[in-house]
């Protein structure tokens, strides 16, 4: 079983709230919009760090991580893209992939809105974990944090931090 914290939309902001919560896991995912290489340094000083790079990551972050992201956490098949869309309006740019051959966990960011949906018609799980950073127009800054047993996704908690300022 792994403990898995997914956060987003950092854009450049990491402190010791965000920190605290990597500690409790064994490996922490970020779906894009990292904003600085001192927040995936952070991270990586603590535990593994699967992350993908988004539309405001400058070149130095899109060498050091991929637009698309595709592994097998236990016996689930995860793919994580930070502009990804969501049931059943993906983005352009995935949806052949998705139809052809969907994961069984799809995560992205980009929106700044929490949102799990199971999509049905593909056997998939959705989530966008909202944005943890303070940069964008969310009022809640938001984390998610679950574990993978096998092929069972569960114990789905929302990591909700007051206001951005």
């Amino acid at each position: 079983m792994k403990k898995i914290l997914l956060l987003s939309d950092t854009h450049g902001y990491i402190d010791d709230d965000i920190l605290k919560y990597v500690k409790q896991v064994d490996e922490v995912w970020h779906a894009g919009d990292i904003g600085d290489l001192k927040v995936t340094d952070a991270i990586k000083a603590l535990k593994p760090l699967h992350g993908v790079y988004g539309n405001i990551d400058d070149a130095k972050l899109r060498l050091e991580f991929p637009e698309n992201k595709r592994f097998m956490c236990e016996e689930v098949d995860v793919w994580i893209t930070h502009i990804g869309g969501y049931p059943p309006k993906y983005n352009a740019r995935v949806y052949q992939e998705i139809e052809q051959n969907p994961p069984r966990l799809f995560i992205c960011g980009h929106s700044h809105i929490l949102k799990v949906i199971p999509d049905k018609k593909l056997n998939l799980l959705h989530m966008n974990p909202g944005a943890v950073g303070k940069h964008g127009f969310h009022k809640t800054r938001t984390m998610l944090r679950f574990t993978i047993d096998g092929s069972k996704i569960d114990n789905l908690e929302v990591i909700e931090f007051n206001k951005r300022y």
